[in-house]
C-alpha cells in the first residue's frame, strides 16, 4: 500500500471514529425534542404544537419512558449515520479536491464541501433507514394503537425489529427509503456547506478553520443543523408517517395528500422543537467530531 493510500485508510478510520463519537453525544443531547418532533408529525391531531406534546407525554409516559422512547434504535440509527456520513464525506473531499486539482481538502470550496456532503449521504443512508424506522416506531408506538383501540404493547427494538422481519421481510426495514434519499442528500448538501461557511465567516485573519475554538465550532454546527432541517422538514414529515404506519404510498403523492387534505402547515408540524433540537444537538455533533479527531491525531502522528 503506497504512503498516500494508508494515509486516506487512516484518515477514513479516524473520521468513522469521530462521527461515532460526536453521534451518540448528540442522540443523549437532542433525544427528547427529536420524539416530540417524531409525535407531532405523525399525530398532528393530537399535537398542535410542542407544548401540548410534552405535556401529554410526560404525563402518560413519565420523562425516561415518553422523551427517551427510541434512544436504544436512535443511538445506533445516528451512530450508523454519522459514522458513515464522516467517514464518506472525507473521502468525497479528497476524491473531489483530486478531481478539481486542489492540493489540499482544506482549500476545497464551501459548494465543493456541500457536494462532498451530498455524495457522502447517499451511503449513510442505507444504514440510516432501517434504525430510524424502528425508532420512530417505538416514538409514536402509543399514539398509533391508541388510535386502533389497542392497548399499546410493551416492546423493545429487537422485538420490533423481528416483527417487522417477520411480517415485512428485510423491505420492511427500508419503508421510506425513497424519502430518506431524498431528505438526506439535498440536505447534507446544505448542511455541510453551511458548517463550511460559518467556519470561514468565523475565523480570524490567518486563523486556520479548524483552530476557531469550542464556542465557535458549536455555533457553527449548529447553524449546519438549523439550515438542514429547515430545508428537508417536509420530506422528513412524510417519511416519518411512511415509517410509522408502515405505508407503502409514494412519497410525492403522499406530500401532496397531506398538503390537500391538512394544509401546508402539517408538513411543518414540530419544525420548531427540532430547531431547537438540532441547534443544540448538531452543535454538540461537531464539537464532539472535531475534537475527537484531534485528539486521535494527535495520539497517532
Amino acid at each position: 500500500m503506497t504512503a498516500g493510500g494508508s494515509s486516506a485508510g487512516k484518515d477514513a478510520v479516524i473520521d468513522f471514529i469521530a462521527g461515532s463519537v460526536g453521534a451518540a453525544a448528540g442522540v443523549y443531547v437532542g433525544q427528547p425534542l427529536d420524539t416530540l418532533k417524531v409525535k407531532m408529525q405523525t399525530f398532528p391531531q393530537l399535537y398542535p404544537n410542542v407544548t401540548v406534546c410534552a405535556k401529554a407525554t410526560i404525563q402518560r409516559e413519565g420523562v425516561i419512558r415518553g422523551l427517551y422512547a427510541g434512544t436504544v434504535p436512535a443511538l445506533m440509527a445516528n451512530i450508523a449515520e454519522n459514522s458513515i456520513l464522516f467517514a464518506a464525506y472525507g473521502a468525497h473531499q479528497k476524491l473531489i479536491a483530486n478531481m478539481l486539482g486542489v492540493p489540499k481538502v482544506e482549500n476545497l470550496s464551501v459548494p465543493a464541501n456541500g457536494f462532498s456532503g451530498f455524495l457522502a449521504a447517499f451511503w449513510s443512508s442505507l444504514a440510516l433507514c432501517p434504525t430510524e424506522l424502528v425508532k420512530c416506531r417505538l416514538q409514536a408506538m402509543r399514539e398509533s394503537y391508541i388510535n386502533k383501540g389497542k392497548e399499546p404493547p410493551k416492546i423493545g427494538p429487537y422485538k420490533l425489529t423481528k416483527d417487522i422481519l417477520k411480517t415485512d421481510g428485510v423491505p420492511g426495514l427500508f419503508r421510506g427509503l425513497t424519502a430518506t434519499f431524498t431528505r438526506e442528500m439535498p440536505g447534507y448538501f446544505f448542511f455541510f456547506l453551511s458548517y463550511e461557511f460559518c467556519r470561514e465567516a468565523l475565523r480570524k485573519p490567518g486563523q486556520s478553520k479548524d483552530d476557531i475554538g469550542p464556542l465557535k465550532t458549536v455555533l457553527s454546527g449548529g447553524m449546519a443543523g438549523v439550515t438542514l432541517w429547515t430545508i428537508i422538514f417536509p420530506a422528513d414529515v412524510v417519511k416519518s408517517r411512511l415509517q410509522v404506519s408502515g405505508g407503502k404510498t409514494p412519497m410525492l403523492k403522499l406530500m401532496h395528500k397531506i398538503y390537500k387534505n391538512e394544509g401546508l402547515g402539517a408538513l411543518y408540524n414540530g419544525l420548531g422543537a427540532t430547531l431547537v433540537r438540532t441547534f443544540v444537538s448538531s452543535g454538540v455533533l461537531f464539537l464532539a467530531f472535531e475534537y475527537t479527531k484531534k485528539i486521535i491525531h494527535s495520539a497517532v502522528d
